[in-house]
């Protein structure tokens, strides 16, 4: 086969270019800005839905088991991720705590599943009905998946707090870097590109 030929406009720096899309693994780069438009891994869907299965599993534990806790005199409290999005609505701040809500747990969950379902149809060589919507409604939740400012702002408030009492990490704190670990991962294993060509390759329709 051919290289496709397209004009692509650079996220970055708006700069209207026809790149030659390659059959192989290989990444394209904005001739001004050097931003990356388009990218395939090269890599196998049992790969991408193992990373899938693996963040779905870290993810259990980073919801259920306590976040950090907090001793000050004999007082010892502990929080878990949704308790710190609720704390946050109980406090008046509404907005937080939907962001925290919607950007640390409901998104990257979304995500997850819905590109588990369309690999696992893949490698099963089932029908997927929805898949391409999925695929994407994934685009446009990509930008709102933040688990790294999440975990970046809870570092900080570790040691912030670490000055006025004791303050311990738990085993959700640990459990969801490792789901972020896993997340970039993913991200660069099954880029879009390559998950559309997965698709291609397996025959599945236009529109479904």
């Amino acid at each position: 086969m051919h290289p496709v030929s397209s004009l692509i406009v650079c996220h970055a720096c708006d700069l209207v270019q026809r790149l030659e899309r390659p059959d192989a693994p290989a990444r394209l780069r904005c001739a001004r800005c050097r931003a990356e438009l388009w990218r395939r891994s090269g890599a196998r869907r049992d790969q991408a839905l193992a990373l899938c299965a693996t963040a779905l599993l870290l993810l259990g534990p980073s919801l259920s088991y306590p976040l950090m806790s907090m001793s000050l005199e004999d007082a010892t409290r502990a929080t878990t991720l949704p308790g710190a999005a609720s704390a946050l609505f109980l406090q008046g701040y509404p907005v937080l705590g939907s962001l925290v809500l919607v950007t640390a747990i409901l998104v990257p969950l979304v995500q997850l599943l819905a590109l588990s379902y369309v690999l696992a149809s893949l490698a099963w060589r089932a029908s997927a009905p929805g898949a391409q919507a999925l695929l994407r409604l994934l685009a446009l939740l990509r930008p709102w998946a933040m688990s790294e400012v999440f975990l970046l702002g809870a570092l900080v408030a570790l040691v912030k707090l670490a000055g006025l009492a004791q303050v311990l990490p738990g085993i959700a704190l640990a459990c969801y870097a490792a789901f972020m670990v896993v997340l970039a991962a993913l991200a660069w294993v099954a880029p879009p590109e390559q998950v559309w060509a997965w698709i291609e390759e397996a025959g599945w329709p236009a529109r479904s």
